[in-house]
C-alpha cells in the first residue's frame, strides 16, 4: 500500500523517515536538551507550522478569493470552498493551535521556565531576558489560541451553516471571525520573532 495515497499514511511515513535519520546518522544530535525536550519542541514546531500556515492561507488566499468569487457574476462562486475546503481547513487550524500551545507549555515546563515565561521573568531574583522574550511569544500565542477557539471557530460555524443562525447573526459572525483572524495574523509576526529570538536574538 502506498502511504502517499492518504494524509495519515504520509504523516506516518514522514515520522518514520525522521526517526530513521536520527537513528542512523552518526554523532550526537541532541545537544543541550533531553530526548523528551527534543521530541516536544519538534511536535511544537510541526503543529505551529500547521496552525500559522493555515492562518496565512485563510488571510492571504481564501478570504480574498471568496471576496472575488462573491463579486463575480456568473462565476462558479465560493460554495465549493465553504462546503468542502473551509470546514476541513478549520479542523486542522483549531487543533493545530491547541497542540502548538500545549507542546509549547510542556516544553517550558520541562526546562523549568513555565512560570518565569508567563511572568515575563519579572518574578525572578534577577532579570531574565530569555523568560521575557519567550514569555512575550507565549502570551501572544495564548491570546491567539483564545481567538481561535472562542471567537473564530464558534463564529465560523455560523458563517458556514454548521449551526443555525439568522442573516444578522451570520453578518455579525463574519465580522467577528474576520477581525479575530486578522488580529492573529498581526500577532503572529511578533510571536514568531519572540519564539525564534529567545534562542537566536531579536534580529535572528
Amino acid at each position: 500500500m502506498n502511504p502517499l495515497k492518504s494524509i495519515g499514511g504520509t504523516i506516518i511515513a514522514g515520522i518514520v523517515l525522521a526517526a530513521l535519520i536520527v537513528f542512523f546518522l552518526p554523532g550526537e544530535h541532541i545537544v543541550g536538551a533531553s530526548q523528551a525536550q527534543s521530541v516536544v519542541i519538534w511536535l511544537h514546531v510541526l503543529a505551529g507550522i500547521t496552525w500559522i500556515g493555515l492562518l496565512y492561507y485563510f488571510n492571504f488566499v481564501q478570504v480574498p478569493a471568496l471576496g472575488e468569487a462573491a463579486g463575480d457574476d456568473g462565476g462558479p462562486g465560493g460554495a465549493g470552498i465553504t462546503k468542502y475546503v473551509a470546514p476541513r481547513a478549520l479542523w486542522w487550524f483549531r487543533w493545530g493551535a491547541l497542540v502548538t500551545w500545549l507542546t509549547g507549555a510542556v516544553y517550558l515546563y520541562l526546562i523549568g521556565m513555565l512560570h518565569h515565561a508567563f511572568t515575563l521573568g519579572l518574578m525572578s531574583d534577577t532579570p531574565n531576558p530569555y523568560a521575557a522574550t519567550i514569555g512575550i511569544g507565549a502570551w501572544l500565542g495564548t491570546i491567539m489560541l483564545f481567538n481561535v477557539w472562542v471567537l473564530i471557530w464558534p463564529n465560523q460555524k455560523k458563517v458556514l451553516g454548521m449551526v443555525e443562525a439568522t442573516a444578522d447573526q451570520v453578518a455579525k459572525a463574519k465580522n467577528v471571525a474576520f477581525l479575530a483572524s486578522r488580529s492573529n495574523t498581526l500577532m503572529s509576526i511578533p510571536m514568531i520573532m519572540s519564539m525564534v529570538g529567545s534562542h537566536h536574538g531579536w534580529i535572528m
